[in-house]
């Protein structure tokens, strides 16, 4: 089975945002993976509300929304409001896992948790059967261009295990310092989804390093 490709707008062109998009639209992706960070929960921030309401303007692939916020519980009606077709939060962010799951679930958007690289996947073992998605960060969350973390083929094989155990339905997904050289090896660990952000919008081709990633 083939990978999905969720293209990582944070990477993009800000001033050729509209054309970014639009070559993705023409693209073999899959998703439009969208980045929220607010300082707080990651040493960085991003964009928001008035981005997104745009985005979904021009965009013909589903969103998948990231939040890495803290206190998401209040934001879920807006993210689905200005598109969000998955909307995934962080089991570091989030007091009262189940219930927030359940909130995403209740906006009518896919429910994803993601976990940080230091975070086993032990801890999702009484959720697992909630959720659609489960994130693993191969980097430490808050900025592009960093180096993958080789540990998350290894905590992809695990995820994979709890979720066939478990009878789940749940994807992987990764997100950070996927490539084309990488990519093959996380399908291997039975990686589903594949964020790439700098190795698709800093190439001098990406139409055709999606089309490599979606056939690694």
């Amino acid at each position: 089975m083939l990978p999905l490709i969720a293209p990582s707008l944070l990477s993009a062109n800000f001033l050729k945002l509209e054309e970014e998009i639009e070559m993705v639209n023409r693209s073999e992706a899959d998703w439009l993976h969208l980045d929220i960070m607010d300082g707080v929960f990651v040493p960085n921030i991003s964009f928001g509300f008035p981005i997104l309401k745009w985005v979904k303007m021009v965009t013909e692939k589903p969103m998948d929304v990231h939040l890495m916020i803290v206190d998401p519980d209040r934001y879920l009606e807006q993210f689905r409001e200005v598109g969000a077709s998955i909307i995934t939060v962080h089991y570091e962010a989030c007091t009262h896992l189940h219930r927030t799951i359940q909130a995403i679930k209740q906006t009518g958007a896919k429910a994803g948790v993601s976990l940080n690289p230091h975070t086993p996947v032990l801890l999702l073992q009484d959720i697992i059967n909630e959720v659609d998605l489960v994130l693993l960060m191969s980097v430490n969350p808050g900025f592009g261009g960093q180096q993958f973390i080789e540990q998350t083929y290894r905590k992809s094989r695990e995820l994979k295990t709890m979720i066939l155990e478990h009878g789940s339905d749940a994807l992987i997904e990764v997100d950070g310092g996927v490539t084309l050289q990488n990519a093959r090896g996380l399908a291997d660990a039975g990686v589903d989804a594949l964020v790439a952000g700098n190795t698709v919008f800093s190439s001098p081709n990406p139409i055709e390093t999606i089309h490599q990633l979606k056939h690694c």
